[in-house]
C-alpha cells in the first residue's frame, strides 16, 4: 500500500518519544513523510538526512526552527494543507495536530496518538496561570483560542479509523475527549542503549526538560530537605530558578551528551520522577540499567514501574500519591530502609516489556489487522448500499 506517515515537527531539539516512534516505524513501514516544519532532513547527524519531507507554510514563519507552538492557532490551518490524496493509507503521529489531515473516505487513517492535544487540555489552566498572555485582556483572547483548539481537536478525531494509544492512561484520555476506543501499543525504548549494572553510587538521579510540568521543583525541593546527594540533568525555562533553589547536595548539570546520561542513569542508586506523563520513557530507561525508580504514582508509571510494596517479589521502585515534597521526602525515606529487597535483575526483566523489538511485533500486527478490518467492512458498506 503507497503509504503516509505524518508528524508534528521534525527539529534537532525534537528528541522525545513520540520522534522514537516515526523513526521506529520509518524502520518497517514503506512511506513518505510529512511534518508542518521540517530541520531535521538538513542535519547531518540525523536518521532523516538528505530524506524528502513536505511540510506547511509555517516552515517559512519566524522563529520556526526554535519551535512552532508559538503559532498555535495556525496549527490545525497548516495540517489541513498537506496533501496526502494519493496515498491508500495515512499513518500519524500524534501530540497536538497531525490527525487533524485531510483524507479522502476510502483512504484508510490509522494514528498512534501520544496524547490529545495538551495545549487544549490538561495544561490549559498551567499555561493560563504562568504565561502573561494568561491574564487580561490577552488571557480572554487566549482561551477564546483554547476553546477553538479544543472544538477541533474533538472535531478532528473523527477522521481516524483506527486509534493506537502509547499507555493504557493515554487510552483512557482519547476516551474522555473523543469517544474513541484506542489499542494500546507502548511506544519504543532503546533498551540496548542502557547496559545493566547491578552495583550502584551513593546518589539519586533525575533527567528531565526543566518546565513546570515535570515538576522537578519539587524533587529539589524534597532534596533540600533529606539533604542526599542529587544530580540533575537536563535544561529547560526552569533550570536558573532550581540553581537558586538547590542546595551544595543538589548538582545541576544542565544538558548533557547522551554517553553522559548513560554513565549516571547505570550507577544511580535511584531514578526520581515527579511528573504525570502519558507513557514517560526515562523510567524505563533508567529499570534498563538495573536502577529502581521512585515516581509519582500517575499517568504512564503506573504501568512501567512495579511499586515494591504491591509485588515484592518484582517489585522495580515506589509510587509516591501526591505531587508534594511531603510526599517524595516520606517515599525517599522508605526506600532507603527497602532498597535491599529490590532486585536490578528485576528491573532490567520489567523494561525488557518496552524494547523495539516488542514495538515493531505489535505495530506490524495491529497495522495487518486494520487494513483487513477496513477491507471487510468496505466490503460490507458495498453490500448494503451505504457507498451509494
Amino acid at each position: 500500500m503507497k503509504t503516509a506517515l505524518i508528524h508534528e515537527w521534525l527539529t534537532p531539539q525534537a528528541t522525545g518519544g513520540s520522534e522514537l516512534v516515526v523513526q521506529e516505524i520509518l524502520n518497517h513501514v514503506e512511506a513518505d513523510l510529512f511534518a508542518l516544519i521540517d530541520f531535521e532532513s538538513i542535519n547531518p547527524e540525523s536518521y532523516l538526512y538528505g530524506r524528502p519531507i513536505s511540510t506547511t507554510f509555517l516552515q517559512h514563519f519566524p522563529g520556526a526552527r526554535s519551535g512552532v507552538q508559538k503559532y498555535l492557532p495556525f496549527l490545525p490551518v497548516a495540517i489541513e494543507q498537506l496533501n496526502v490524496l494519493d496515498y491508500d493509507r495515512v499513518l500519524s503521529s500524534s501530540h497536538a495536530v497531525a490527525k487533524g489531515i485531510l483524507t479522502r473516505p476510502d483512504q484508510l487513517h490509522i494514528c498512534y496518538c501520544h496524547t490529545p492535544m495538551r495545549y487544549a487540555w490538561d495544561l490549559t489552566f498551567d499555561y493560563l496561570q504562568r504565561s502573561p498572555m494568561g491574564r487580561g485582556l490577552p488571557g480572554l483572547v487566549t482561551r477564546g483560542i483554547l476553546h477553538y483548539l479544543r472544538q477541533w481537536d474533538a472535531i478532528s478525531a473523527n477522521r481516524v479509523d483506527y486509534f493506537i494509544a502509547n499507555s493504557e492512561h493515554t487510552a483512557r484520555r482519547i476516551w474522555r475527549c473523543y469517544r474513541r476506543k484506542a489499542k494500546v501499543i507502548y511506544p519504543p525504548v532503546a533498551i540496548e542503549r542502557f547496559p545493566f549494572t547491578p552495583d550502584k553510587a551513593d546518589y539519586y538521579l533525575t533527567v528531565s526538560r526543566l518546565v513546570s510540568y515535570k515538576q522537578v521543583r519539587l524533587i529539589v525541593e524534597a532534596f533540600n530537605e533529606l539533604q542526599l546527594p542529587l544530580v540533575v540533568i537536563g535544561d529547560g525555562p526552569e533550570r536558573e530558578l532550581l540553581q537558586k533553589l538547590a542546595r551544595p547536595n543538589v548538582q545541576m548539570l544542565g544538558s548533557q551528551p547522551n554517553s553522559v546520561v548513560e554513565d549516571y542513569m547505570t550507577q544511580a542508586k535511584a531514578f526520581v520522577y515527579a511528573a504525570c506523563e502519558d507513557f514517560g520513557i526515562a523510567p524505563v530507561e533508567a529499570q534498563a540499567c538495573g536502577t529502581p525508580v521512585i515516581a509519582y504514582g500517575s499517568g504512564g508509571t503506573l504501568e512501567t514501574v512495579c511499586d515494591l510494596r504491591n509485588d515484592p517479589q518484582k517489585g522495580t521502585g515506589l509510587h509516591f500519591l501526591r505531587q508534594d515534597v511531603r510526599d517524595i521526602v516520606k517515599t525517599v525515606k522508605i526506600f532507603e530502609e527497602m532498597q535491599g529487597k529490590l532486585q536490578p535483575e528485576s528491573c532490567r526483566e520489567q523494561a525488557l516489556r518496552f524494547s523495539a523489538l516488542v514495538f515493531k511485533e505489535q505495530y506490524l500486527d495491529f497495522l495487518a489487522y486494520c487494513d483487513q478490518d477496513w477491507r471487510a467492512r468496505a466490503v460490507s458498506s458495498d453490500r448494503l448500499g451505504w457507498a451509494e
